[in-house]
């Protein structure tokens, strides 16, 4: 894409004063007044992933102020999964009302894979780049170490030009930052794939991170397609004794630092964050990153609040999450009952999505987003009147009110039958039950 042709950035549109179709849209679903959400992507509290080679009926914005969005992570691993298998989880995926969705392909044929996803895909479309270039190295010069900072920023760009709109880039794991973590030694060390990448690249070679030392051209990718940055944590705790300590604080400065250099560019940015933290560090890790990163939306891993319930972490995650969304938080990403154990199945993609989506509205209606109260009156006055196909259709999850059947009818349902609290009392009040 030729510069003299290329609109400019949400971010440097909105900048100039323009409201985009893309603005405008976002505004029309959060009912805010477009003006007012161009002011908050100029300063970058709002984004809105918007590759400019990918253009699409809706868009969501995230950020202050707005629904928190969750995201749904997909995508293959050596030998257990495929295309068909994966599209059809990205199906659920959009069912299921997840707002983006991030491939993190690590199997056969990684682009096949990914430009088949996103010609189905209606949502925002993240992808972790350094995944494919370790896989290539491995495969092609056998060993992830053989990656070069050429490779790296090769496949930021192809996965660009393919109509990726966020990626996340480990940006902020340095020499310095892993040498806090070597003076404050953790029980899991690093959890992250993309970070333990880098991390045996950086030993390796003892040479700095890529992606810090050439950071103005990935900007430079990233402006070209309006690509918005997820600067990666990829020092996040991986336990709860490992949480807020020297090595995540020091990743989180650096973060701090790059986001401006994204503003001055004019690039879209959100900033990851931890994984596994106690409940009483929750708030204040929330803070902490608004604090250091100058009210970025900041895109959560959950967090996890205990370590010992594997096959329930998607509650695990929720209990987190709404709690981290609560303190300002503006993203989830969702995680399944499948975490620690194995890759997930469609059904651990489904509980996954709703159990965020559930955190998130909670969250939203601690923080009077708009609309958020209102949703929640509709299904009490639905459940008021006995109506069950309205109470059904405000349902987070239709499906599941599905598999509860029994008996329901305007008398009440298999649980009371006759002895309807509500019904009962309407009687005595001299209210009887009314339609929706």
């Amino acid at each position: 894409m030729s510069n003299n042709k290329r609109p400019g950035t949400q971010m440097e549109r909105a900048l100039r004063g323009e409201v985009t179709p893309e603005m405008v849209r976002v505004a029309q679903v959060e009912d805010w007044q477009p003006e007012d959400l161009r002011a908050e992507i100029a300063a970058g509290r709002v984004v809105i992933p918007a590759n400019v080679v990918r253009p699409r009926k809706n868009y969501c914005g995230i950020g202050r102020g707005l629904k928190t969005k969750v995201n749904a992570n997909i995508g293959t691993s050596k030998g257990t999964s495929g295309i068909e298998a994966e599209k059809h989880k990205l199906a659920i995926t959009i069912e299921a009302g997840a707002d983006a969705v991030m491939d993190l392909s690590t199997g056969p044929d990684i682009d096949g894979v990914r430009r088949a996803l996103l010609a189905d895909c209606p949502l925002a479309f993240g992808t972790v780049p350094i995944y494919q270039a370790a896989v290539a190295a491995q495969e092609n010069r056998g060993a992830i170490v053989a990656m070069t900072a050429d490779d790296l920023l090769a496949v930021v760009r192809q996965q660009a030009a393919d109509g990726v709109d966020f990626m996340t880039i480990h940006c902020g794991l340095t020499l310095e930052a892993l040498e806090r973590l070597r003076k404050h030694p953790r029980i899991t060390d690093i959890v992250s794939r993309g970070g333990s990448f880098l991390t045996g690249w950086m030993l390796h070679h003892e040479q700095e991170n890529p992606f810090f030392e050439r950071f103005d051209e990935v900007l430079a990718i990233s402006r070209e397609f309006d690509v918005t940055l997820s600067l990666g944590d990829a020092l996040r705790p991986g336990c709860i004794a490992d949480a807020t300590d020297r090595g995540q604080i020091q990743e989180l400065t650096i973060l701090g630092e790059l986001v401006a250099r994204c503003r001055e560019a004019g690039v879209q940015v959100i900033v990851e964050g931890p994984g596994h933290v106690p409940l009483d560090q929750v708030v204040m890790n929330i803070k902490l990153q608004k604090r250091l990163c100058e009210d970025a939306p900041f895109y959560v891993l959950g967090p996890l609040v205990t370590d010992i319930a594997p096959g329930y972490d998607h509650i695990t995650s929720a209990i987190g999450g709404a709690i981290a969304a609560a303190a300002g938080a503006d993203f989830l990403c969702y995680v399944t009952p499948s975490e620690h154990l194995a890759l997930p199945d469609e059904e651990a993609v489904r509980q996954g999505i709703i159990a965020s989506r559930l955190a998130g509205h909670a969250a939203d209606l601690a923080k009077g987003i708009k609309g958020a109260a209102a949703w929640d009156r509709a299904m009490a006055q639905a459940r008021k009147a006995l109506n069950w196909q309205e109470q059904r259709r405000l349902a987070l999850d239709p499906q599941v009110f599905d598999q509860h059947a029994h008996t329901r009818d305007e008398s009440g349902c298999s649980m009371c039958g006759p002895y309807c609290a509500m019904k009962i009392v309407s009687e005595y009040l001299g209210r009887p039950v009314e339609k929706c």
